[in-house]
């Protein structure tokens, strides 16, 4: 199996893109969690069926939120993804979330291509207004049958404050390992100077037939 910190980047969240990879479907009570250390998927435990997750649920790569994991993400589809597949998608907002008294936020997306309903989530305020109080139900109360009262929705924020989250993981992600940021900034130029060689070769072609 590949290691997505190593093949995926966290793809364009300024322009509010994410690339995800999805661990646990819609629906299911296996909290599946990606395994850093063997860059494989583990099973970590069995929940209790009435807490199945309300959406999927996976992560961004090349993250680390303020739990130490990757940042997580909490993806809104029709249908239940698979573990294991990777996407691009649409940022809508943010679940601000505390766990166990640890920041643990949950940024919240949609298929970036969805022509099942024509894109039409943009915004949280897009979203059904069950979905989100599911959501914040779900979270508020999966842990109460072991640990009570650990885990608290805080708010649910825009856009704005999603890409603020994103941005502070992934620089948490490259502080600590400082060899992808390298290899990331090598890529980026190397694709830089490629358009710069292409359009000065146009130019040149352009130049050439107008002296004609």
């Amino acid at each position: 199996m590949a290691d997505f910190n190593k093949v995926l980047t966290p793809g364009d969240y300024e322009k509010g893109e994410l690339n995800v990879v999805i661990e646990i479907p819609t629906g299911s009570n296996h909290k599946i969690e990606w395994d850093r250390e063997h860059a494989c998927f583990m099973l970590d435990r069995v929940e209790p069926m009435a807490f199945a997750k309300p959406c999927n649920y996976g992560f961004i790569p090349q993250t680390l939120d303020e739990d130490g994991d990757e940042l997580d993400v909490l993806m809104i589809t029709d249908q239940p993804l698979t573990t294991g597949i990777w996407m691009k998608a649409r940022i809508l907002g943010v679940m601000k979330f505390v766990d166990g008294g640890e920041v643990d936020d949950k940024i919240i997306c949609v298929p970036a291509d969805d022509r099942n309903n024509g894109d039409a989530y943009k915004t949280l305020e897009d979203l059904p207004a069950q979905t989100l109080k599911q959501i914040e139900f779900h979270f508020n109360h999966y842990k109460d049958l072991k640990k009570p009262g650990t885990t608290e929705v805080k708010a649910f924020e825009d856009v704005k404050s999603a890409k603020k989250v994103i941005a502070a993981s992934i620089r948490r992600f490259l502080d600590a390992h400082p060899d992808v940021e390298f290899a990331n900034n090598a890529k980026k130029f190397a694709s830089d100077a490629k358009d710069a060689i292409e359009d000065t070769v146009k130019q040149a072609k352009k130049a050439l037939e107008d002296m004609q």
